[in-house]
């Protein structure tokens, strides 16, 4: 039955990372918007002038009445758990909670551990993409027929090949209140990730995503009272100017009892873009929630462009962070801006990323298979961040997901939680366990999509080169051969203890790879989705498969 969903789900093909998402049982809803990246181009009007919806640099257009949902559940319920995923993790299931034995390279340190020091670290979570719409089999559910359909949705994303590229890992569906089942055990990956919450997008304040915000909110306080929940209100999506308004609903929402607080009981707000307002009017936001609500805050600002606003933010704020490029190039200007940070006495938040593509808007970022995940990782650790963000945890329209997916499985949250450790703890985890990750896309950079796509994707400026590669990342206990199969290319390599990335030409077919010692192979893993020169849509994502979660 696993199988049978992965196969209906790769049939129906993968498509857009939009940046929007639209309510699919309202057929006049407006886009509900993802934000943009820092220096993202114009973008660029589908050619037939249909579901345009792309947001400017940085920007989103105003959310309608609801986002992607059909239905809501029935109260009560509990939590939902399950197995767990497999060949990669890419194989569906209800693949929640605690990880199984051996999933990673090293030992998880405990939760109580990884939460002892001050190192925090959250994942950005964006409620139009929960587990599950509908509650559906995922054979048939929402995702299925009308975002991973390049005619889904009466043919309203077909310029950009589809809303979707990938989904989240299929869930079966639940009894009683199952939304609020899938959103615990979106919870519980995530604590067993490491994480210590997540950063809460607020793209409106009605709607089906400020329910599914007051619902995340409460899923937090069910399964663990440590996890977190940062508000982000979403500068480029909220539909008010007026200071009271917020302040009212930040009042509303902060009052439950999974809101990030810091030691001192301050509520820690976040806006995301927040040099989409003015100093003064953010003023009136923190003043009014002391005044009317007895609430004090931590004001923690988010910028897409950091160096043009922190001096005058200075003296509101707690600390600062920014949205972050995502390719592997470039990210040394994070230095600077951990240093300027920490020169005012504020903390920083650092954004790690492992990739971006949005069809939609027409721009993609070259992530280097896990080399923009290592990057970004690499810079929180060396420079000394306070907090990190992940980015994102579920915007499958960007495709930026960490969650477990239906092409990644687990294989990048996974990888984090290795980097996480060593944020946290400040000590590398010991290697106990032979681990391989594998990477690809499924096509070649400068394929031109044979379907009906009339708006393909170009390299956003200041990204890294395309690259046509797989990649091998091994975790070895020892020295090792890496055997690897890259279609009909059959070649190894010798691998020393420790971390080590082998990359390799992408060639038609299917990849594999497997550690040799003694002439014996062991440890293997195999990334199934086949890569063909001719594609009826264009998809330039990476795939990725762990050896740690077998079949």
């Amino acid at each position: 039955m696993l199988s049978f969903l992965v196969t209906a789900c790769l049939l129906v093909g993968a498509c857009v990372a939009a940046g929007i998402v639209w309510d699919p049982f309202r057929a006049d809803a407006g886009p509900v918007g993802s934000a943009a990246g820092p220096r993202d181009p114009e973008p660029v009007a589908p050619a037939d002038g249909t579901a345009s919806g792309s947001p400017k640099p940085g920007t989103a257009p105003a959310p309608g009445a609801s986002g992607g949902d059909p239905a809501k559940g029935k109260p009560g319920g509990n939590g939902g758990s399950g197995g767990t995923a497999g060949q990669g993790g890419n194989r569906g299931g209800d693949a929640g909670t605690a990880r199984p034995a051996g999933a990673l390279p090293f030992d998880m340190p405990s939760t109580a551990g990884l939460r002892s020091g001050r190192k925090l670290v959250f994942a950005h979570y964006f409620t139009p993409y929960p587990l599950s719409l509908d509650n559906a089999s995922a054979d048939r559910d929402y995702y299925t027929r009308n975002y991973l359909e390049p005619k889904g949705e009466s043919g309203k994303h077909g310029a950009y090949g589809g809303l979707l590229r990938d989904r989240p890992l299929p869930v079966p569906p639940k009894g009683g209140n199952w939304e609020l089942a899938n959103l615990q055990q979106e919870v519980r990956t995530a604590r067993a990730a490491g994480l210590d919450g997540f950063t809460l997008d607020l793209l409106s304040l009605s709607g089906k995503n400020w329910e599914r915000s007051n619902l995340l909110m409460e899923a937090a306080r069910t399964v663990d009272p440590g996890f977190r929940i940062m508000l982000m209100p979403d500068m480029t999506s909220l539909k008010t100017d007026d200071p009271a308004v917020l302040a009212d609903t930040l009042a509303r929402i902060g009052k439950a009892p999974a809101a990030h607080r810091l030691a001192d009981g301050r509520l820690v707000i976040s806006p995301f873009k927040a040099e989409a307002k003015s100093v003064a009017w953010w003023t009136q936001v923190l003043d009014l929630m002391k005044s009317r609500h007895g609430i004090r805050t931590a004001f923690v600002p988010l910028f897409l462009d950091f160096g043009a606003h922190s001096g005058a933010f200075a003296p509101i704020s707690h600390g600062f962070s920014e949205w972050g490029s995502r390719s592997y190039v470039g990210q040394e200007s994070s230095t600077r801006d951990v240093k300027r940070a920490h020169a005012m006495g504020k903390i920083w938040m650092q954004p790690v990323s492992v990739q971006d593509a949005r069809p939609n808007q027409g721009i993609y970022d070259e992530a280097g298979n896990t080399a923009t995940l290592r990057a970004t990782w690499t810079r929180a650790i060396e420079d000394g961040a306070d907090w990190v963000q992940l980015t994102t945890w579920n915007d499958y329209s960007e495709g930026s997901q960490f969650a477990p997916s239906l092409h990644n499985g687990h294989t990048y949250l996974d990888l984090s939680s290795y980097y996480l450790t060593r944020f946290k703890t400040g000590s590398w985890p010991k290697i106990v366990r032979d681990t391989l990750y594998l990477t690809s896309r499924t096509q070649f950079a400068g394929a031109d999509p044979t379907g009906d796509q009339s708006l393909v994707m170009s390299l956003r400026r200041g990204s890294a080169a395309p690259r046509d590669t797989v990649e091998v990342l091994s975790f070895l206990t020892a020295p090792a051969t890496v055997r690897t199969t890259v279609g009909p290319a059959v070649t190894g390599h010798e691998a020393p203890a420790g971390l080590h990335a082998k990359l390799l030409p992408l060639r038609p077919g299917t990849s594999a790879a497997e550690v040799v010692r003694g002439g014996k192979a062991a440890t293997e893993v195999e990334l199934p989705y086949r890569v063909d020169r001719t594609v009826e849509v264009q998809d330039l994502q990476y795939y990725a498969a762990t050896s740690g979660r077998g079949s």
